[in-house]
Order: structure tokens, then C-alpha cells, then sequence
């Protein structure tokens, strides 16, 4: 599990609610659990969302 994942868990938060409440897309939810590349403005939004920081969320990994 990712740290977004985990992050939602220790929230109580599902992702359901995040579609449903906060209008996150599906795409950005699979995103999200693919560990997919994101925008800072995405990253933002997110952080927004769930009231939390960055690294809350993400871990940066360096391209190889």
C-alpha cells in the first residue's frame, strides 16, 4: 500500500468519498494507486483536500 493509500485509511477517508465529495476524478484515484506520475497542482489540490502535507502523501523517487 502507498503512503496516499495510507494516508486515506488513517483518515477514515475512502475513495469513494473523494470522488463523491471532492469531485477527484477516477482516472486521478488510479493515478494515485499506480503510483503514476502527477502535477504540482494536483498535488496541491489533494494536499487541500485531506488537509495534510506532501510527504503525507508521496515519496519522490528519482528517475533512473
Amino acid at each position: 500500500m502507498n503512503r496516499f493509500m495510507k494516508h486515506l485509511k488513517k483518515k477514515n477517508i475512502t475513495t469513494y468519498k473523494l470522488i463523491k465529495d471532492f469531485g477527484v476524478s477516477r482516472s486521478l484515484i488510479d493515478r494515485l494507486k499506480l503510483n503514476k506520475p502527477l502535477s504540482t497542482v494536483t498535488l496541491n489540490d489533494l494536499c487541500n483536500y485531506l488537509g495534510c502535507r506532501i510527504e503525507d502523501i508521496v515519496v519522490f523517487i528519482p528517475d533512473e
